[in-house]
């Protein structure tokens, strides 16, 4: 089997990510995988595996003939004969297919926003699953919109994976004081609400002075990002809230943090919260997406209503008053993931549908 990953960006988002997770999984596993970025690298380059060969294409405009056919010449010269296309890069993949017809195309769905899927609408996405072999979706809700929507009849349901940690040897300082501080990953979106998070912070404030809160995704230095700062001077919380970006190394800051939380308005679901869970961290989301199908219940984390300052910041002060039950917790949390959500339990399956599909007969 020789496979290539292909994304549109290496910039720190969960399509990027799975990416590169099932690049690195699967080198472990088949003859040949591959990754090959259409647009822009970004910070995960880094974590690419030495023996997954990598391509940059460069891309610069929505039909790139250059582009489409140095990806050509990759896919051919590798004898490569699935392209797993990541989100909108399955563009350029339908391009390739149309000039060299024997690849097969495997679509993967990453769409965050799967609240509501009834106004998803994308004509070039329709038209163009008529060349997908098959398509993953991340979550159930995808799923059926997959099989109502798309041009493509093998629809399956893989939940998204944590790939093993990456063990960097830099370490990020923390502000704030050691056994106080929240952790929330989650680049600065709307659909992440980082509003309720202040809100929450405003509270936590008054009642607990010495916690801090520490937020690291990428800041797109937009309307939202700067509404979201100008929230936190109008609360004075510039001493309770710090802002660090993208880092590499998720892994030092989670260990420096005691509490992982997650204000999201919608989600499919996030790799933040598997990793949260693998780092046996106690964790508070809001109950959007498929994170219900992680933490399944108070035993396992908090789970609160979209938007409840009122419930997120209670079961916060849960955690805070009771440090044994959040090491409980966290055990618990890990223990699932580490059973449910590996690399190794996913790919296998990955690999067995692959099979049913391309090579069956």
């Amino acid at each position: 089997m020789r496979i290539v990953q292909i994304i549109d960006s290496l910039e720190a988002g969960g399509a990027e990510r799975m990416a590169v997770n099932y690049a690195n999984a699967l080198a472990k596993k088949i003859e040949f995988s591959a990754l090959v970025t259409t647009r822009k690298e970004g910070v995960l380059k880094s974590q690419i595996y030495a023996e997954v060969p990598y391509l940059f294409l460069g891309k610069k405009k929505r039909i790139d003939v250059k582009a489409v056919f140095r990806l050509r010449k990759f896919i051919k010269n590798n004898k490569v004969d699935i392209v797993h296309a990541h989100s909108s890069s399955f563009f350029i993949a339908v391009l390739v297919k149309l000039t060299f017809p024997k690849v097969k195309i495997i679509w993967h769905d990453h769409y965050g926003i799967s609240q509501d899927l009834t106004f998803r609408k994308s004509l070039g996405l329709k038209y163009g699953s008529v060349f997908f072999k098959g398509s993953i979706a991340v979550n159930s809700s995808l799923k059926k919109w997959a099989e109502s929507y798309l041009l493509c009849s093998k629809v399956v349901y893989f939940p998204n994976f944590i790939s093993n940690i990456f063990q960097l040897n830099d370490k990020i300082e923390l502000k704030g004081i050691e056994g106080k501080r929240i952790i929330c990953v989650a680049n600065l979106r709307p659909q992440k609400n980082h509003k309720l998070l202040i809100e929450v912070a405003g509270v936590m404030k008054k009642k607990f002075p010495d916690w801090t809160f520490h937020l690291f995704g990428k800041d797109f230095e937009d309307d939202y990002s700067r509404g979201i700062k100008r929230h936190i001077k109008k609360l004075k919380l510039e001493e309770n809230i710090f802002f660090y970006g993208t880092i590499q190394n998720i892994s030092s800051v989670l260990k420096q943090c005691d509490i992982a939380v997650l204000t999201s308005l919608s989600e499919g679901l996030p790799l933040a919260v598997l990793e949260y869970g693998l780092h046996q961290m106690p964790v508070v989301s809001t109950n959007v997406g498929e994170i219900s199908k992680i933490i399944t219940s108070d035993r396992e984390g908090f789970l609160v209503e979209s938007n409840n300052v009122d419930q997120f910041t209670n079961a916060l002060i849960k955690f805070i008053e009771n440090k044994s039950h959040r090491n409980v917790v966290g055990q618990r949390l890990k223990n699932k993931i580490k059973l449910n959500f590996s690399e190794e339990s996913i790919t296998n399956e990955y690999i067995l549908w692959l099979n049913s599909l391309i090579y069956s007969h």
